[in-house]
């Protein structure tokens, strides 16, 4: 771990966790500890569902009324019918991140989507890409179907198809792409544990299973009395691209509202998804070597994380 003499007022700050952990809560609790030491703090959002315009309930968005002054950057930036791309993003969050840096504020990166975290956070460069390789994938994946190329990827790279699942088309050809172009295991090109990309204090947020799970199916039941029905119904008109129509909870109210499922089942599919990526979540960030663990329950857990980013508490350096 690299040791750093001091701690600077505009190191990144990144808070991490399951979903339903309350990141958001402990990076506002954050912002208003730097506040009262004179350092002003900016939010950078590395929740991928969050990046869509209109698609609030269900990611959870924290109002504008709800954000305590603090500047939220990357919410809102793209419209359900675009194609969110980790390495587009990368480029965003890195340079809002050094943007706030050179107005001398701290950024505080928050989100649970891993792979858009770790872009970020470590030195990592994306392999090329290839227009003519993609498009023949895209057009087997259109033809064949999924399983098809998921049972491909299983063969060529099992510890990527493992990450990303049968699910997920997109990653799945892009996963296929670079082993095309490169000829090397898609997963060496994945960042996890990597060197840092800038010196940065890392929390992650935990919650017991036996506690998780309740707030989580509380959180399902609590985005269908808010409305998330008629906002996806509002969404429709205007159309969702592949991303976001198969954004856990927007899927299945999607499928509630064609009356191919039902308003309890939709509900329980939605929690047992969210409790499967919860499971995702716990198992990526856990491999992060330089993440300090707070309670998501600790009602000091800002003060902690703050003495650890002021290096109070004894120790120095990346966190």
């Amino acid at each position: 771990m690299t040791v750093v003499e001091r701690t600077s007022f505009s190191d990144l700050i990144v808070v991490v966790g399951a979903t339903g952990t309350g990141k958001s809560e402990l990076s506002l609790g954050l912002a208003e500890a730097l506040a009262q030491r004179g350092a002003s703090a900016e939010i950078i959002n590395a929740d991928a569902m969050q990046l869509y315009r209109g698609m609030d309930i269900g990611t959870a968005k924290l109002p504008l009324k709800d954000r305590r002054g603090v500047p939220h950057h990357l919410l809102d930036v793209l419209e359900p019918t675009d194609e969110a791309s980790v390495a587009q993003y990368q480029e965003d969050a890195r340079r809002i991140i050094r943007q706030v840096q050179a107005a001398g504020h701290v950024p505080i990166l928050v989100g649970g989507s891993g792979l858009y975290v770790s872009s970020v956070i470590h030195d990592f460069q994306f392999p090329a890409r290839d227009p003519a390789v993609r498009a023949q994938l895209e057009s087997e994946l259109d033809a064949l179907g999924i399983g098809i190329l998921f049972q491909r990827l299983k063969e060529l790279d099992p510890e990527a198809a493992q990450s990303i699942g049968a699910r997920n088309g997109r990653r799945i050809v892009r996963a296929l792409e670079v082993i095309e172009i490169t000829g090397e295991p898609f997963g060496a090109g994945l960042p996890e544990e990597k060197k840092l990309w800038t010196p940065a204090h890392i929390f992650g947020v935990a919650a017991p299973r036996d506690e998780l799970v309740p707030r989580l199916n509380k959180r399902v039941q609590h985005m269908w009395d808010s409305g998330l029905v008629d906002e996806v119904r509002g969404l429709r008109p205007h159309g969702f691209g592949v991303t976001a129509a198969r954004a856990i909870g927007y899927a299945q109210a999607i499928e509630q509202l064609d009356g191919n499922l039902a308003e309890a089942d939709a509900i329980e599919q939605t929690a047992a998804l969210t409790r499967r990526y919860a499971r995702r979540q716990v198992g990526w960030f856990r491999r992060y070597d330089h993440c300090h663990w707070l309670e998501y329950d600790d009602p000091a857990r800002a003060a902690r994380a703050l003495a650890i980013v002021m290096g109070e508490n004894g120790t120095h350096g990346d966190a």
